[in-house]
């Protein structure tokens, strides 16, 4: 499949059962987001995971989805701004373990983000 090279961490943290992944990829449009998607949801793990949320910063404006995981996207579209990161799309999957974690998702979800971005030489830190 040709489109954007898709980088995929795979579980970088569990809490409580629920394990979270971190993937992503540079894009310009949002047709380019649904490929990034829909390339990541080839596997079958991905595609039945609980949650794929995701944002990105493009020219264009501010992207992002909860798929079901309310606030997520727009924690994940607070540190792409603060890192400056634009025209790249950052997707956190989580598998739900049972558990509800609360306010923890979202520190998990950050902690995922940041994950991606340092293991992908994009963060300043």
């Amino acid at each position: 499949m040709s489109g954007p090279a898709l980088t995929r961490l795979g579980v970088v943290l569990s809490d409580r059962g629920s394990r979270y992944a971190v993937s992503g990829a540079p894009v310009q449009c949002r047709a380019e987001i649904d490929a990034v998607l829909a390339a990541l949801k080839i596997d079958r793990a991905y595609a039945r995971a609980t949650h794929n949320t995701w944002a990105a910063l493009l020219p264009t404006g501010a992207l992002k989805a909860d798929d079901g995981e309310a606030g997520a996207g727009m924690v994940i579209l607070r540190m792409l701004e603060r890192a400056g990161l634009d025209n790249h799309l950052i997707v956190v999957t989580r598998w739900y373990g049972g558990k509800k974690l609360g306010g923890d998702r979202f520190r998990r979800v950050q902690d995922a983000v940041r994950a991606y971005l340092e293991q992908t030489g994009l963060s300043d830190g």
